[in-house]
C-alpha cells in the first residue's frame, strides 16, 4: 500500500534533498569497511536525514525567523555532508570518486533552497529575543518589533480549529442536540 505524500514531500527543495539522501546511501554503502569509514557514513547519512527533517520543520510553522533556523541548519548540514565527501576523497578512503558528483547534486540543491527561502514571508515574524534578525538596542526598533507581530493572524490558526465545537467541547452543532431533545419528549 502506497503512503500519501504530505505538501513538504511535494516541494522541489524537499525533492532534490531526497536525490542527496539517496547519493549519500549510495556513498556510505560503498565506504562501510571499517571504523572511520563508516563514523564519515553516518555523518554524511545523519547530515542527509537532518535536511529532509528540517525542510518538513520549517514547513510546518510559519514564523520568519523559526524558518530560517532550519534554513541555516539545512545550509550547515549540507556543507558538512559535502566535506564528509571530500575528506573521504582526500584521505583515498573510498575507491570511487563522489566529489564531483556531491558537489553536482549540493549544487542543484542549492538553487532549489535559494528559491525556497525566498518565499518565507518575512513580515510575518515576532522577536525571538536572541537579537539575531532584530536590533533591540533601541526603542524604535522595540516599537517596530511589536508592530510586526500581528497577534491575529497568529491566533487565526487556533481560531479556525475551535469553531465547530459547540459549548462541551464535542463537534457538531448545538441545534441538532436542542432538536434530538425535543424529539424524545
Amino acid at each position: 500500500m502506497e503512503r500519501k505524500m504530505r505538501d513538504y514531500e511535494k516541494l522541489p527543495v524537499y525533492q532534490k534533498a531526497q536525490e542527496l539522501f539517496d547519493l549519500v546511501e549510495v556513498i556510505a554503502e560503498a565506504l562501510k569497511e571499517d571504523d572511520m569509514k563508516e563514523s564519515l557514513a553516518a555523518q554524511m547519512i545523519s547530515n542527509a536525514a537532518l535536511i529532509q527533517a528540517k525542510i518538513a520543520g520549517a514547513e510546518g510553522g510559519g514564523l520568519y525567523s523559526l524558518r530560517m533556523q532550519n534554513a541555516v541548519l539545512i545550509k550547515l548540514a549540507a556543507q558538512d555532508m559535502f566535506n564528509a565527501v571530500s575528506f573521504a576523497s582526500m584521505v583515498n578512503i573510498n575507491e570511487e570518486d563522489y566529489v564531483q558528483l556531491m558537489r553536482e547534486k549540493v549544487d542543484e540543491f542549492r538553487l532549489e533552497f535559494i528559491d525556497w527561502i525566498r518565499g518565507f514571508d518575512k513580515s510575518y515574524d515576532i522577536p525571538d529575543n536572541w537579537a539575531i534578525r532584530f536590533d533591540t538596542s533601541t526603542p524604535e526598533q522595540e516599537k517596530l518589533e511589536e508592530l510586526m507581530f500581528d497577534e491575529e493572524r497568529f491566533f487565526e490558526d487556533f481560531e479556525d480549529e475551535e469553531e465547530g465545537f459547540n459549548e462541551d467541547g464535542f463537534e457538531g452543532d448545538d441545534d441538532e442536540e436542542d432538536d434530538d431533545e425535543d424529539k424524545l419528549k
